[in-house]
């Protein structure tokens, strides 16, 4: 049983250890495919809210990205395709991206509390100089 139960073991681990999809030639390093995910994400996100004006103005997001990290379509997808072969290197190169995005995603809401807590600061004081603009003054009227 013993004997069995380690074959199996042995056969799982031979296979998982076998290469799908063979390390292509250009292939993007781990750091910058994290780069280019992420900004894909962004972009993706920004096409759902203003996409009419990337339309108008004739932006395509993916040859924004290969352009700008200099790659073209065939790398990005032979590198994509590697790396998705490779589950647990796919995962920490989608786990880096996620904590990239959720790391931005604090950045604006602390900026977003720190816009309203100063126009929060700025409307009770212009509301106190009002308050006091409208409250009596002392009588200037001397006593009998």
């Amino acid at each position: 049983m013993k004997k069995l139960l380690f074959l199996l073991v042995f056969l799982m681990v031979v296979s998982c250890a076998e290469k799908v999809v063979e390390e292509p030639e250009n292939l993007i390093p781990k750091e910058k495919m994290v780069d280019i995910l992420h900004d894909l994400a962004i972009l993706n996100a920004t096409k759902t809210t203003i996409g009419a004006k990337l339309d108008e103005t004739g932006i395509d997001i993916m040859e924004f990205l290969y352009k700008k990290y200099q790659i073209d379509s065939t790398q990005f997808s032979e590198s994509d395709l590697y790396y998705a072969s490779l589950p647990l290197e796919y995962q920490a190169i989608y786990t880096e991206v996620e904590t990239r995005l959720d790391m931005r995603q604090k950045a604006m809401e602390e900026a977003t509390e720190k816009k309203n807590d100063s126009i929060r600061k700025a409307n009770e004081k212009r509301s106190d100089s009002i308050r006091s603009a409208k409250t009596p003054k002392d009588s200037i009227i001397p006593e009998p």
